[in-house]
């Protein structure tokens, strides 16, 4: 195939314009902070397990607490309504019987009152541990909010890149022959399509030619296409290329 070297030349800034294009769409495609999302998420998702646990357990408490505080104020009561009805009463089998059982509630509330005390305990304990993890629910939550907006960003900015490379790259593509082009094109779809000789390398493998490899390629015209006998890219020639 034959090509002017200026149009081989512009094969190189196709192959810068398309590894930026790679990156930036592998960029796009996984942003720096998705890693990190991904486990925020599944952190957040174990946190709110545990904080739908330590919330039951709380909550459990608090009926608890809620039925012991019922039992108390049934027995005052029951308790007020003995001694009024202690007061009135005039027959002593009676009152007997009622200062029996205003002892006995006496001593259920003096135990009502002790199991009070505890859940209330308890309860302060599971209101705190709820209060922690929430807060450490809310940590990561706001975390990943924000390395979620930094991701969107990120993207967003690989997107325009996209754009301007690409059209860049359209605008080098259309100066270069038509074959040329497409001979790179099959290449690419590979490997790396077209690369630099230097010091005796070749720029798309980075292979150092053979003896007999450099004397072809010293004994090709400028003019005519050359590839590379290891990698296969279309070898670009210029001043730099010692030959």
């Amino acid at each position: 195939m034959k090509a002017a070297p200026s149009d081989q030349r512009l094969l190189l800034d196709i192959v810068d314009l398309d590894a930026r294009i790679e990156r930036a769409e592998a960029a796009r495609r996984n942003p720096p902070q998705a890693a990190r999302v991904k486990e925020l998420i599944a952190r957040r998702n174990e946190l709110g397990r545990d904080l739908v646990s330590r919330s039951n357990a709380r909550d459990d408490l608090k009926l608890s607490l809620a039925r012991v505080e019922s039992d108390i104020d049934v027995a005052r009561k029951r308790t007020d309504r003995d001694r009024d009805r202690l007061g009135r009463t005039a027959i002593a089998r009676d009152a007997q019987a009622l200062e029996s059982e205003i002892a006995s509630l006496a001593v259920r509330i003096d135990a009502l009152e002790t199991q009070q005390l505890d859940l209330m305990e308890q309860l302060e304990t599971a209101e705190a541990a709820v209060a922690e993890q929430q807060a450490i629910l809310d940590a990561v939550t706001a975390e990943g909010q924000q390395l979620s907006i930094e991701a969107k960003d990120a993207i967003q900015k690989a997107s325009e890149e996209i754009t301007a490379l690409t059209r860049d790259r359209a605008a080098v593509a259309e100066r270069i022959p038509d074959d040329l082009l497409a001979e790179y094109t099959r290449i690419a779809a590979r490997q790396v399509g077209a690369g630099l000789f230097q010091h005796g390398t070749c720029g798309g493998c980075h292979i150092a030619l053979s003896p007999t490899g450099l004397s072809a390629l010293q004994a090709t015209p400028l003019s005519d296409v050359a590839h590379c006998e290891d990698c296969g890219c279309i070898i670009i020639r210029t001043e730099e290329s010692g030959l």
